[in-house]
């Protein structure tokens, strides 16, 4: 069958199955997903949504076709943010959900990411099912006939009961605080302007004209640049395709990434008594300097690989309500179970207007970020590169050459054939000399 994957290479990746749609993720592949995740659940319905991407569509009716050739009913929720599926596939009958969206990834990708019943993502081993299923073609299954086969039933509420339950979330409104929101023509691109222009804030919408081809197309939270040039002396807040990031800016044009928001929270709601177990669960990206700020105020970080599934599991582990990642991932336990970005925004903004101090005022105080260069250099093949002696001498170079005053962060995208090399340093310049040189080494090896 075209796009089944081939032997040996896993299909899953860190967030779910992604490829070059109608290539790597074709509609056939998209079919034999539905009806192996169906034949694991012994009813339904699947709820299932995407971003604004041209083959979603496509996507998402081969998966659901799967869903019903096994019985499996689904509730089409049609273009709904990541948490917003997350949400409704919790709080509603269904006994899984999906999402068809490639996130932060361009127009010309897709993914397939399913979840459990209580709107988490699923885990390796439920993954692992799935696969083993897939690749099992042939092998017998359930056929049901009549009135035994699935069938469609579009949710027409799903984005009015979405921002609904995101405004009842919020402890205060907005009036008088001004917005600029960058939707990046993904599947917030109704959703946030409704939200927050429900919460009464001075809202100006940018990137909220999709295609299905201009997703994440210079916009969005992978280029936070075009906000800040439209912000001016206003709070911005952008989104990825699905939405389960955020980045905001403040009124000075400066960025505030995951680190920072979590920062702001943290303090916030630490000086309250309102962050359980004072805790934080972060990834092995995050910022030299939001370490040291959260020891300052005496809150410990609990820190896992990369991935907001992992970040959920460290929190589950640790009891933590307050969780996430730098590139805006960020966890809310006790009103999400993924990242959400417009929860994100939410409390974010609650902080803002529940001490009436301005974001820029915040984020100074939050933390104070270490230099940090990120190269991701195109491989052919991400696996190997740490075991090559030349990158590992380039990398043992760089960090003697930092000490305690900075670190190396070397490692493969899950989601992308890039090698991902992070320095940070006291000095930006020593950053950038290390990371480059790196990435350098990295590069001719993988030529």
């Amino acid at each position: 069958m075209q796009g089944l994957p081939i032997a040996g290479e896993r299909l899953f990746g860190t967030d779910g199955v992604r490829g070059l749609a109608n290539i790597e993720l074709t509609a056939d592949l998209a079919l034999a997903l539905g009806r192996a995740a169906g034949s694991l659940v012994s009813i339904g319905p699947a709820l299932v949504g995407r971003d604004t991407r041209r083959s979603g569509e496509m996507l998402s009716l081969a998966l659901q076709a799967g869903f019903h050739s096994v019985g499996i009913d689904t509730v089409d929720v049609g273009v709904l943010t990541a948490g917003g599926i997350s949400h409704l596939t919790a709080t509603g009958s269904a006994t899984i959900g999906a999402v068809v969206s490639a996130s932060h990834n361009p127009a010309a990708d897709n993914g397939i990411k399913f979840l459990t019943d209580d709107g988490t993502k699923l885990s390796d081993d439920g993954e692992s099912a799935i696969e083993a299923k897939v690749r099992a073609v042939g092998s017998g299954g359930r056929y049901p006939v009549g009135e035994g086969v699935g069938t469609r039933f579009p949710l027409e509420s799903a984005l009015d009961d979405y921002v609904d339950y995101l405004a009842s979330v919020a402890t205060y409104t907005y009036r008088g605080l001004g917005l600029v929101l960058d939707c990046a023509n993904g599947a917030a691109y109704r959703a946030a302007p409704a939200l927050f222009r429900k919460l009464r804030a001075d809202v100006t919408e940018m990137a909220t004209e999709p295609d299905g081809t201009n997703i994440n197309l210079e916009c969005g939270s992978t280029h936070p640049e075009f906000l800040v040039a439209q912000a001016e002396g206003r709070i911005g807040l952008a989104f990825d395709g699905d939405a389960d990031r955020l980045i905001a800016v403040d009124e000075d044009g400066e960025v505030v990434d995951g680190d920072g928001v979590m920062a702001i929270v943290a303090r916030h709601w630490k000086s309250q008594g309102k962050l359980k177990n004072d805790l934080v669960v972060s990834t092995v990206m995050a910022n030299l300097g939001f370490r040291q700020a959260m020891d300052e105020i005496g809150v410990q970080v609990i820190e896992t690989q990369v991935g907001d599934r992992y970040v959920l599991e460290a929190m589950r582990q640790h009891k933590a309500v307050l969780g996430g990642e730098q590139s805006g991932h960020v966890i809310f336990l006790d009103k999400g179970r993924t990242g959400d970005g417009l929860l994100t925004g939410v409390r974010l903004l609650d902080v803002v207007a529940g001490t009436g101090r301005e974001l820029r005022d915040l984020r100074r105080e939050a933390m104070t970020r270490f230099p940090q260069v990120l190269v991701n250099v195109e491989v052919a093949d991400r696996g190997g590169f740490e075991r090559n002696r030349q990158v590992r001498e380039a990398i043992t170079e760089a960090e003697e050459g930092l000490g305690e005053k900075g670190r190396v962060l070397v490692r493969a995208s899950g989601t992308e054939p890039v090698v991902r090399v992070m320095v940070e340093a006291a000095l930006q310049e020593d950053a950038r000399r290390y990371a480059d040189e790196i990435a350098r080494v990295i590069a001719d090896v993988g030529r």
